[in-house]
Order: structure tokens, then C-alpha cells, then sequence
């Protein structure tokens, strides 16, 4: 297994400098020293939706907070503070590379140094317990130890470039439906050898300087009250000396918080913090002793990104590593994570300039090339699949799109310009131009217009109709909306949310259509009125958002697929994209299936039956059913795969790069065959009643069923053997138990990437634990006919068990199988290894 290079100084991948830890150290004790309980208080609750206040008394600055799993939006969250948007952390973990995932987390770094940003709150490490977890896309895998390792690498890519990261969701956030109030009940093993492992060795191996405590309880306490999982076992006995934040208002109770071990409660200025703290401990409800733990913990954390005078930054302003071309290295990690499944013939690469190429499907045009929700950022620029492939492929070829099937629920945003006016008690406040009719301003208003002013936003644009026809206009969001068009009243009603997650109402918010008979070419004014909630979800932190949605006259559904079908017959070649939409996949909201979106099977079945050759490709960050899987030529997993979508596709469709991916999660190929289905609470508690076996841990045990697609899975455009397996005992090492070599041989025709995977198989004696899990992994090169080893140390971990009555890790010594293969179901060596007891 690859390790992440842990630096001796855990603030710095630079060499340990003891006097700028201690000096550090000493500026935090002589600010905390200065500050009286009311300033120790402030420190610890958000002045407003994404900082923590500066405090000039003891040289504080302002220290900002900001989402990015896939890339870093900043405080504002607008087309015009756009940010380079990379592949979903699907696709990061589908590389299998810790090192290429470490040159991502440096560009997030840069990224939130450009955008003013000092946290980035990712990386996601929950695991893909069930396909239908909303947020998949936004995590890394099923196994825990493919998820830490590549959750470390980011980590410290990220602090590698002085800003400080918070792995999240911590813990048991694997799930949305009534993800603010769910109590996960799950056994303190499965809790210790699943859904904690990936944080602990983050933690351990990445020294991450801050962590996020999920909304959900554990066993009873919510997570941002969880003392005996905050306190003892992340601080006491992992060692972790960051901060511990909460979700956005996650933070319910003053004293348990607190007590809890939660550093910081977001956003402000409304918090259980303030003021409440202050009476709490002047009341003997909360010690003194306490206040001051959490407060030194923020003024470390400030520190280390260079915010408190006197304190030596954990990296040097001369010490940052080199600038990062963003859009090159995107479009690198999208190609890398591109996915194999198929690809019968040989079909792909495809010619480099074939005669006639169908690009069929509405991802080929719009791409979703992120998730929904605290993962999406406006991109720099967004190349869609059309666009790169007409670019790769050049005037010879003759490339003709289709859309084939449009999978959308709700409107797409209106595409025509609009303004934004923003209105006050008093009359206009400002202006805002945009691009279409989605608005989405998060934590900071256009023209630092005070959001305790604003009252009400009116959208307005022009609507061009072109061909006569029925149109229609949605309204989409959460509060009170006034719909009008040429003067005329469409809607004037209140938007209400499902559930209490305040998140998940801006995240999924309800849609209401309309639709109106136009004439053809008339310019149609268009306006939405959305008046401003004083109270309730995130009001007062600064938060607006809703979308103005248009769709003009279309043909039938039917026709769209003719269509489709006609392009794909008089092509050499059909590359159909399909994929799932903002809907199906998000923040805030379960799957309810597996299936792709709309008419997209039906789709791809009909386009096959037209044309032989016919590649599939999957725009997706979670597992889709695919029944047309052995009907088509080639089928490769795109994920959500950032903005230089249509470049990597194009790079990996013709050969240029080798799809290096490979699955980080196993796919069924039935809905019934999921191992994990319940993603929805009962009585507000969701038991883990599965315990250890998700995944293909779950599968393992199924006789005579097999999924779709193993964990591991993946194939290039070359061929490998397995030919040499060797593993050797590390004497005296209480962290690894042995180093294994394992030789393949590249026996295709052109150079290729393979990733070695290394399990580790019981005697099948212990029931309760899985018959084999990940234990290692190495990415290797070769060319064809030449000979690699992959190097991969495996950890004592992997044969170890969490022993609930002692409250400790016991060995299992014995007789253990190492096993090496492409994938978890196809494993072609193996050695035996005997573990003495430990």
C-alpha cells in the first residue's frame, strides 16, 4: 500500500523545526492568556456564514471557511467568482493513486489561496454503505481503507499549501434522508473496523488541523455532542489536536457541545455559543478549563494558516509548492479516473479520425460534471463532450449530435440573460447581471449589500421565442415567489420544504411549472419576485437561492429517440452518453432506485440494436443499473468528471491517455441484488443491522450470485498477467505487518497502468469477520512485454479486530491467505502467511 508520507512535523511536509512548533505554540499561550471569557467565547462561533471573527487585541485575523470536495467556492457563491471544478471524489478515488491525488489537494489549496479561503471543508470520508446514499458521489468508496488512503493523500496535498482541510462527515453521515436528526445505531465494532477506520488514518497519517462533526447521532448523542467519540477516542487516543467544527448549524446544545469537545459552531452570528456560552460557565454549568481547550484550539488552528501574530506559519509563504496548471491537471485526473468496463472487439480507442462519429444523449451537450450541494462550484470554463470531441476529432470527421432522451425532472435553469434587483424596506439596494435564471448567493451579497436590509430579490430577462409553441416556466426554491410575463400573473404562492433539514430546502427545493401558448418570434418579458423568510432555515446568514426555469416547444419523447437511433444507423460509430441528474444524485436526498433517469435504457438498447458499435459512456457518480450492458460494445465510467469534461473523454475515446480507473465501489446488476438497501430512518433511528459485510464484503458471502462489476474492476487498452507473489513478516513494527511484492507483466501492445490490488483472506474459522478485505494497493507502468513490482506494505490493521469487552485491538494470529489480482473477485495468487500472536 502506498504511504502518504507523514513529515515529522505534522504542521509542514517540510523537515521539523522544533523552534517555530514551540514558538507556535508559545504565540497560542500568550494570545489565549491575553483574553478575558467573552473573547475566548467569540472564537469559537462564526461572525457571519463561512469566518471566524479577527480579533486586532492579540494580532487575530478574520479566518475563512470554505466548501470544496471538488473544488473551492470561497465565500460567495456566483458565476462570477468562479473556481476551477474538478472531477467528483468518485473519480479521485477511482485513480487508486495517492500521488496524483496529493497534486489535487495542492490545487485546492491554491484555489482557496486565491479565493481569500484559509479551511477547505472536505475531504468527504464516509463510506458507500448503500448505492442509494445521496452524497456517494461526494465520498470516496466502500472500503475503508482505499477511502483513507486516498482521504489522507488529499489531505495532505491540501496543507502541503498552508491551508488546513476538515475530513467530514464525522461520523455515520452515510446516509441524507433525515440526515439532521437520524440516531445511526451501529455496533461499537463496525463502528471501530468500518466508519471510523478511514478517519483514523487520516488522522494518524495526515494530521489533519481540522475535522467536521456530522449532523446525525451515533448511539444516541448527536455527533457534535459526542464526548466519549470526540473526545476520547479522536483527542485521547488518535492524538488529534485540530479543530472540531460543526456542520452548518449542526450545533444544537450549548453545554453538551461544549462538554461534546466542539470547538466551533457555524454559521454566525445566531449560535448556541456566544453569549449562551458565556452564562454556562458563569453558571458552573461549563468549566472555564474547557472554554479555554476549545479557544486554544482555534488559535492554533489560526497559526498554522498564518493568521496570529507572533506564530511562524505551519508553511512558509517561501515554502508552497509550485504553482498548479488547473485546468491540465484536471483534465489529467478526469482521464485517469475514466473506468473500463467493457469493451468488446477492441472497439475502443476508436480510430483517430473515423468517418462519421453520433454523439447521442443530453449529457453530451449540458454534462453534469459535479454533485449537487456543498461539492458545486461555478467552473472557470466547462468543456461538454461535444465540444472536446469535435476539437479531438477535427474537420474530417463528420460528427453529428443527437439528444436522444433528456433525463431531466425539473426545468433547466432559463438560458437568457437576467438581472438581479435587490430590494430593501427602502427601494433598490443593487444590481446583479447574470448569465441565466439560477441564482445562488451563499454568505455574501453583490455590492456587499447587508443582508439584514434585503427584503426581496426581482429576477427579470427577456424571453425570445423563436418557433411558436407552448412554453414553460418553472419557479424552483423555498419561500414566497411572484411569477409574472408580459404583465401577466403566472404564479404568486409560497414554496414549502420536506423534512427539517435547512440544507436539503435549498439543496432540493420544490418546483412549481406553468405553461404558457406563445407566439413565434416575440420577446417576452419575464420576472420572478422572491420575497426574503426573516426566520427559519438559514435566514440571517446570508443565503439566497431559487431558479427561474424555461424550456421552449419540443418535439415528442418519442421522436427524440427516432432521432437518436436514425444518427446511430448512418455512423461508424455511436458513442451514447448517458447519466443521472441533480434529482437523483444530491446533497440532501436518498435514491429511491438505481435506474437510470427517463427513457435513457430504453435509449441505449434501441441505439445498439442500430449500430454494433456502439460505446457507452456513463456520466454518473454512483452506481447505475445498466441491463443493456452485454448488448453494447464498450462501456466506460465517466463519474461527474469535472470541468475539462469533454477534453478527458475525448483523450481517453481515442487513445490518447489509457482509462486508468478503476471501481472503488462494487455495482450490482439488479436493484434486489444490493447488499444495503435502507437508507431510510424508522422511528428516527436507521440501524446498521448489516454490521461489518457492505459492499463487496457483503457480497463475498452471497453463493452463487455476483455483481454486475467487482470493487476493483477496470480494464486500459493493454493486457496484464499476474505472475509472482512474494510476502515477508515486518519484525518489531506495531503499524505494518509485512511488505509484499507482487510481478505482473504488461502482455498487450502498448504501454499501460495497472492497479495491483492485495487481499488478505481469513481461514474462514471467525463468521464474523469478512472472508477477505483490501489490505494494499500499488499503481505500476510497464510496456508491452515488460515485467513491473508492485511494492505494497500491508498494515497490522488487516488482521486485526476490535475486541468490544476489552476496548482494544486483538490480533487474529494464524494462518492468513495474501492474495493479488486485478479486483476483489478476480484474485489469480495467493500465499499463505502465519501471524503469531502480537
Amino acid at each position: 500500500m502506498p504511504d502518504s508520507t507523514t513529515p515529522a512535523n505534522p504542521d509542514s511536509t517540510t523537515p521539523a523545526s522544533p523552534t517555530a512548533d514551540a514558538r507556535r505554540e508559545s504565540a497560542v499561550e500568550a494570545a489565549l492568556a491575553r483574553l478575558d471569557l467573552p473573547a475566548k467565547v467569540a472564537l469559537l462561533a462564526g461572525a457571519d456564514m463561512w469566518s471566524l471573527p479577527a480579533d486586532e487585541r492579540i494580532g487575530l485575523g478574520r479566518l475563512v471557511w470554505s466548501d470544496g470536495p471538488a473544488g473551492v467556492r470561497g465565500e460567495q457563491w456566483t458565476p462570477d467568482d468562479p473556481s476551477v471544478a474538478l472531477p467528483s471524489p468518485t473519480a479521485l478515488a477511482a485513480t487508486w493513486d495517492v500521488d496524483l491525488v496529493r497534486r489535487a489537494g495542492r490545487l485546492l489549496a491554491q484555489e482557496a489561496r486565491r479565493k481569500g479561503a484559509h479551511v477547505v471543508l472536505a475531504p468527504t470520508v464516509n463510506l458507500h454503505r448503500s448505492p442509494l446514499g445521496g452524497r456517494h458521489f461526494e465520498c470516496l468508496s466502500e472500503d475503508p481503507l482505499l477511502t483513507g488512503e486516498i482521504g489522507a493523500a488529499l489531505v495532505s496535498g491540501v496543507q502541503d499549501g498552508g491551508v488546513a482541510t476538515t475530513p467530514k462527515h464525522f461520523v455515520a453521515n452515510d446516509s441524507e434522508t433525515d440526515r439532521y436528526t437520524v440516531d445511526v445505531r451501529v455496533d461499537e465494532r463496525t463502528l471501530r473496523e468500518l466508519y471510523l477506520a478511514p478517519f483514523e488514518t487520516i488522522v494518524r497519517k495526515a494530521h489533519p488541523w481540522g475535522l467536521m462533526a456530522a449532523y446525525n447521532a451515533v448511539n444516541g448523542p448527536t455527533m457534535s455532542e459526542h464526548a466519549e467519540i470526540n473526545n476520547a477516542v479522536l483527542r485521547e487516543e488518535w492524538g488529534f489536536d485540530g479543530v472540531l467544527v460543526s456542520d452548518w448549524t449542526g450545533a444544537r446544545d450549548t453545554v453538551r457541545a461544549a462538554l461534546g469537545g466542539l470547538d466551533v459552531a457555524m454559521p454566525g452570528p445566531a449560535t448556541v455559543y456566544g453569549e449562551h456560552l458565556v452564562r454556562a460557565v458563569r453558571e458552573g454549568l461549563v468549566p472555564e478549563a474547557v472554554v479555554d481547550e476549545l479557544a486554544r484550539r482555534v488559535l492554533r488552528l489560526a497559526a498554522r494558516v498564518g493568521l496570529l501574530a507572533g506564530a511562524p506559519a505551519a508553511v512558509p509563504a517561501d515554502r508552497l509548492p509550485a504553482p498548479v496548471d488547473g485546468e491540465a491537471l484536471v483534465r489529467e485526473l478526469a482521464a485517469r479516473s475514466f473506468v473500463l468496463l467493457r469493451n468488446e472487439g477492441g472497439v475502443l480507442p476508436l480510430d483517430p479520425a473515423p468517418a462519421s462519429v453520433a454523439l447521442i444523449g443530453a449529457a453530451a451537450t449540458e454534462p453534469r460534471i459535479g454533485g449537487g450541494g456543498s461539492a458545486q462550484v461555478f467552473p472557470t470554463r466547462l468543456v461538454s463532450p461535444l465540444a472536446g470531441l469535435r476539437a479531438a476529432l477535427g474537420a474530417g470527421t463528420s460528427l453529428v449530435h443527437a439528444v436522444g432522451a433528456d433525463p431531466r425532472t425539473f426545468l433547466p435553469p432559463a438560458a437568457f440573460p437576467c438581472t438581479a434587483e435587490l430590494l430593501g424596506a427602502r427601494g433598490p439596494l443593487g444590481t446583479a447581471a447574470l448569465t441565466g435564471g439560477d441564482l445562488r448567493w451563499l454568505g455574501a451579497l453583490p455590492g456587499d449589500v447587508p443582508f439584514a436590509e434585503l427584503t426581496a430579490v426581482r429576477l427579470t430577462g427577456t424571453l425570445t421565442t423563436g418557433a411558436a409553441g407552448r412554453h414553460r416556466l418553472a419557479v424552483r426554491g423555498v419561500g414566497r415567489f411572484r411569477l409574472e410575463a408580459d404583465g401577466e400573473v403566472l404564479f404568486d404562492g409560497t414554496l414549502l420544504p420536506e423534512g427539517e433539514d435547512p440544507a436539503a430546502a435549498f439543496l432540493n427545493p420544490p418546483e412549481h411549472r406553468v405553461e404558457w401558448e406563445l407566439a413565434a418570434d416575440r420577446e417576452v418579458e419575464v420576472a420572478l419576485t422572491y420575497t426574503v423568510p426573516q426566520t427559519g432555515g438559514f435566514a440571517g446568514f446570508g443565503l439566497v437561492s431559487f431558479t427561474l426555469g424555461h424550456a421552449a416547444p419540443s418535439v415528442s419523447a418519442e421522436e427524440l429517440i427516432e432521432q437518436a437511433v436514425a444518427a446511430a444507423r448512418a455512423a461508424e460509430v455511436a458513442v451514447v452518453v448517458v447519466g443521472t441528474t441533480e434529482e437523483v444524485e444530491s446533497e440532501g436526498v436518498d435514491r429511491t432506485d438505481l435506474r437510470l433517469p427517463g427513457r435513457q435504457d430504453e435509449l441505449v438498447a434501441r441505439v445498439a440494436a442500430a449500430n454494433p458499435r456502439t460505446v457507452v459512456v456513463v456520466n454518473a457518480g454512483a452506481p447505475v443499473l445498466m441491463p443493456w450492458r452485454d448488448s453494447v460494445a464498450a462501456v466506460l465510467l465517466g463519474w461527474f468528471p469535472g470541468q475539462q469534461a469533454g477534453e478527458a473523454l475525448a483523450d481517453v475515446l481515442l487513445g490518447t491517455v489509457e482509462p486508468a480507473g478503476r471501481l472503488p465501489t462494487t455495482w450490482p446488476a439488479e436493484e434486489a441484488d444490493v447488499p444495503v438497501r435502507e437508507v431510510t430512518p424508522t422511528d428516527g433511528r436507521l440501524d446498521y443491522t448489516e454490521g461489518l459485510f457492505i459492499g463487496y464484503r457483503a457480497w463475498q458471502r452471497r453463493a452463487g450470485a455476483a455483481p454486475a462489476y467487482w470493487f476493483g474492476a477496470g480494464g486500459g487498452y493493454t493486457r496484464w498477467s499476474y505472475e509472482g507473489l512474494e510476502a515477508r513478516l515486518t519484525e518489531g513494527s506495531a503499524d505494518t505487518l509485512a511488505e509484499v511484492a507482487v510481478r505482473v507483466r504488461n502482455t498487450g501492445d502498448r504501454p499501460g497502468r495497472e492497479v495491483v490490488q492485495v487481499y488478505l483472506a481469513t481461514d474462514g474459522s471467525d463468521p464474523s469477520r469478512p472472508d477477505r478485505q483490501l489490505a494494499g494497493f500499488a499503481v505500476v507502468e510497464a510496456a508491452p512485454g515488460a515485467v513491473a513490482t508492485a511494492r505494497i506494505t500491508v498494515p497490522r490493521r488487516a488482521v486485526q479486530t476490535w475486541d468490544t469487552a476489552a476496548r482494544t485491538w486483538r490480533t487474529t494470529p494464524g494462518v492468513h491467505t495474501v492474495e493479488a489480482g486485478p479486483n476483489a473477485g478476480d484474485r489469480p495468487l495467493g500465499l499463505a502467511l502465519v501471524v503469531p500472536q502480537h
